[in-house]
């Protein structure tokens, strides 16, 4: 099997990735574009000090790696950290070594050090967002219910256009993914 640094090694720098997405392409450069990253020379400060690489286990048709991804991006090109993805179901190997809950939640982001050793991990949503999204779904009918899978379908593209555009999802999202990284770093 191959090791954590192998796949980033063998993913796509997070740029490129962001480029060839052909699922909520449009809405993930809307965070991109409109993301103000925070000023916290402490942050930034560690990040150059320590230069860990990020490996995104990700999709392009996820919500949360739509808003996440970018914000990642942002992170890693203002402390010029290398950020390399790859697809979650062309490896399934990689993160069945990461499940959420028993889940192929997504996104994942693992933090390596210089020698590839993974030293931490985000993914695949911030604990407000988790909250947010938990109590969306209490509001659903039963499973049974024939109007279920309208709504769920419903109640998922409305979480997802609030993913492209609520700031305070991004600011939730930036907290919590410097919160662990300086967790991992220090």
């Amino acid at each position: 099997m191959k090791t954590e640094q192998q796949y980033f090694k063998e993913g796509l720098p997070i740029k490129d990735y962001m480029e060839q997405m052909t699922a909520l392409k449009e809405e993930s450069f809307n965070v991109y574009s409109n993301f103000q990253l925070p000023q916290d020379e402490h942050f930034l400060s560690l990040l150059n000090e320590k230069k860990p690489h990020i490996l995104a286990i990700t999709e392009d048709w996820c919500g949360d790696a739509m808003m996440n991804n970018p914000i990642i991006r942002r992170i890693a090109e203002e402390a010029d950290l290398e950020v390399r993805a790859v697809f979650r179901d062309q490896n399934l190997e990689l993160i069945d070594q990461y499940l959420t809950n028993g889940g192929r939640s997504i996104p994942v982001y693992l933090f390596l050090n210089d020698e590839g050793n993974v030293i931490g991990k985000w993914g695949p949503r911030a604990p407000q967002l988790q909250e947010y999204v938990l109590k969306k779904k209490s509001e659903l009918p039963a499973q049974d219910d024939p109007t279920f899978a309208d709504k769920q379908k419903a109640l998922f593209a409305g979480i997802t256009e609030e993913n492209a555009t609520n700031e305070q999802f991004w600011g939730w999202v930036y907290e919590d993914i410097s919160r662990a990284l300086i967790l991992a770093l220090s």
